[in-house]
């Protein structure tokens, strides 16, 4: 894996027979890196903050699994390409995590807008989520979906201020019927700003 102007390329994927072979030792690799890059904020979401790492793997395991070829290749870039820090950005995945079917549908229905609600604060700084925009997220009822992917950007201060042992930093979900915060550990910190140019 090699980071090239924050994107992946087609030069970046290996034969499948190759990945393959080492799938679990990727996935084994994968679990660590994860596991300092989400974030739990109130009982029922999480944030997973992705990189040039997690996305290389998602398309392998994608590839992998629907086993399309080459032909598959430009569409799973096209797909998660967006989602790879640009070197001034934190980039998430945004779930709601509820297991209980009934209950999941429930709470969705009252968290249209949720992805508007979302922010990083940094010290005394607010940084608002930017929601992609590839498809509409909360249906015309109101409806949440429960996966959102949201970019927080940075100036070049921030992103210094950010890379402070001490700093303060939050997560913050504002929404009427979800309001919750939760600060980030140290050890995803330090993971986080190596997505930082």
């Amino acid at each position: 894996m090699s980071k090239q102007e924050h994107k992946l390329t087609a030069g970046d994927i290996l034969p499948m027979a190759e990945y393959g072979s080492q799938r679990a030792e990727q996935r084994k690799k994968m679990s660590a890196i994860k596991k300092n890059r989400r974030v739990a904020v109130g009982p029922d979401a999480g944030f997973y903050f992705e990189s040039f790492e997690t996305m290389w793997h998602q398309v392998h395991e994608m590839l992998f699994i629907e086993g399309g070829g080459e032909a598959q290749i430009p569409g799973e870039l096209e797909a998660y390409n967006p989602l790879v820090p640009n070197g001034r950005e934190l980039v998430a995945t945004f779930m709601i995590e509820i297991d209980n079917p009934e209950r999941r549908g429930r709470v969705l229905a009252g968290l249209g807008g949720i992805e508007e609600c979302l922010t990083l604060r940094l010290g005394d700084e607010i940084i608002p989520g930017v929601a992609e925009r590839d498809i509409d997220r909360t249906t015309a009822e109101g409806k949440a979906s429960a996966v959102h992917f949201v970019h927080f950007p940075f100036t070049d201060a921030q992103a210094d201020a950010f890379r402070a042992a001490d700093a303060d930093i939050s997560i913050v979900i504002a929404h009427d019927n979800y309001s919750h915060m939760a600060g980030l550990a140290e050890a995803t910190r330090a993971a986080l700003m190596t997505d930082f140019a």
